[in-house]
């Protein structure tokens, strides 16, 4: 039983880690953008633990999309 290391493999991992990083990043700030308020403003300065909780679930949608796509 040997140990095979395949390159290319954990190459294309890291890209496709990389990729689906940037769209999860660039589809957050686009969301925020959008949105009538300022969302770091409101999370951090005015605590409205709603809203990050709403962020974070929105971030986790927006990653699960991400990650299914690349799959």
């Amino acid at each position: 039983m040997g140990f095979e290391f395949h390159l290319g493999s954990l190459l294309n991992a890291l890209i496709y880690a990389v990729v689906g990083v940037l769209i999860l990043i660039i589809a957050f700030i686009t969301w925020d953008k959008i949105t009538p308020y300022d969302l770091w403003k409101e999370i951090v300065e005015k605590q409205n633990t709603a809203l990050a909780i709403f962020a974070g679930l929105v971030a986790l949608g927006i990653a699960v999309i991400v990650a299914s796509a690349v799959h």
